[in-house]
């Protein structure tokens, strides 16, 4: 398997785990990881959502591009990584949250495995293929 391959199933692999994860937030998860308190999970749900679907467009584009079926590419995938987890590093260092310990690390997880891989997909310049 190639490095771009490679990249697009682990990228798309964690945006499903975020995606479900997010989707289905249970209440006991704020609890376990200290996390601010809401209302409502609607825009959690609606985000998990969106990287849902951004996983499975990930996946397509490995699986099926050989049966010219497209998703999202490399490039399309560094930018959505770049800019969330951009916003959530931004969030955390300036945000003023008021965490617990644990919220904030299970936050700086999310932040850092998000960015590791635009970094990985960045390194390999497999967005040059």
């Amino acid at each position: 398997m190639s490095k771009k391959n490679l990249l697009l199933v682990v990228d798309g692999i964690v945006n499903l785990v975020l995606g479900i994860l997010l989707m289905f937030f249970p209440a006991w998860l704020v609890v376990a990881f200290d996390l601010p308190k809401v209302e409502t999970f609607f825009y959690v749900n609606i985000f998990g959502a969106v990287l849902f679907g951004i996983g499975i467009a990930l996946l397509l584009e490995h699986f099926a591009g050989k049966k010219g079926i497209t998703g999202l590419g490399i490039g399309g995938a560094i930018a959505i990584n770049l800019c969330g987890g951009g916003v959530l590093v931004y969030w955390l260092l300036f945000g003023n949250l008021s965490l617990t310990l644990g919220g904030a690390l299970f936050l700086w997880a999310i932040a850092i495995v998000v960015l590791g891989v635009a970094l990985a997909e960045l390194l390999t310049k497999t967005w040059k293929e």
